[in-house]
């Protein structure tokens, strides 16, 4: 199946990323919470990276986490920004560029 430039099983891998991303945030939520260890920024940040920031981004409004730190905000943009130019270059290259 393909969505216009996109296969199909792109959409269903960022869903996938993003469900994972999300769950992530929750699971960091929760130990921050109750005073446990951490999942390290940098595990974010690559969950966000590999198509995960939808649900990353959903996390932060819903959860209310990570969004007051600026030096991780960056970082995550730049893993949105970074995702979303290579999701271009992908399409740019299958139309044929």
């Amino acid at each position: 199946m393909q969505l216009g430039l996109f296969p199909a099983v792109l959409l269903y891998g960022y869903l996938l990323a993003s469900v994972a991303a999300f769950l992530l945030y929750v699971l960091d939520k929760q130990a921050a919470g109750a005073g446990r260890r951490r999942i390290r920024e940098r595990t974010l940040h690559l969950a966000a990276l590999c198509c995960g920031w939808p649900g990353a981004v959903l996390a932060q409004r819903l959860l209310h986490h990570k969004t007051q730190k600026g030096s991780f905000l960056v970082v995550f943009r730049l893993t949105v920004l970074a995702n979303a130019a290579a999701l271009a270059l992908y399409g740019w290259a299958r139309k044929g560029g």
